[in-house]
């Protein structure tokens, strides 16, 4: 089996969902297997002790003074969330390398202008190193993962500036 038929069934398989997949092609034997996807969680849940439990002789603490209603609201954007910026998603699962050795430079950094074609990282899966490339042109506004960090499916890897 040629590796871009491996390439393409490892899509296929990220595509669907499946969890297992086993191909026989003569004396060659292939299983992918897919892990779900474990969301994070937001940590351990506080609870307030029920109001029993507060002291009968406490003072009641002032209220606070309530902002202005036209105080901005401070919350942070999710990243590619603005209207000029996209992200690159990961198109495979793999180990993600900003450059195409441990001794050289990034292919690229916050602040570089890409163009469309432009290589912006590698993915390794099954020991094949496999271009990401830019669909836009723009600027790197993010870098959103550390070199050699594992990468799932549609992870974000970057944020581009239009």
């Amino acid at each position: 089996m040629d590796l871009d038929k491996i390439q393409r069934l490892l899509e296929i398989v990220a595509d669907s969902g499946m969890a297992e997949v086993k191909v026989e092609e003569g004396d060659f034997k292939l299983t992918v297997r897919s892990t779900p996807k474990v969301e994070a969680s937001s940590g351990p849940m506080m609870m307030a002790p029920p109001p029993s439990a507060a002291p009968a002789a406490a003072p009641a603490a002032p209220a606070p003074a309530a902002a202005p209603a036209s105080a901005p609201a401070l919350e942070k954007a999710e990243p590619g969330s603005g209207d000029n910026e996209s992200l690159v998603l990961a198109p495979i699962v793999g180990t993600f390398y900003s450059a195409p050795s441990p001794d050289a430079d990034a292919f690229v950094s916050v602040g570089d202008r890409v163009e469309v074609g432009q290589t912006l990282c590698i993915i390794e899966a099954m020991k094949l190193m496999n271009e990401i490339q830019a669909e836009e042109a723009g600027t790197v506004k993010q870098v959103l993962v550390q070199n050699a960090e594992p990468v799932e499916y549609d992870q974000p890897l970057f944020v581009i500036e239009k």
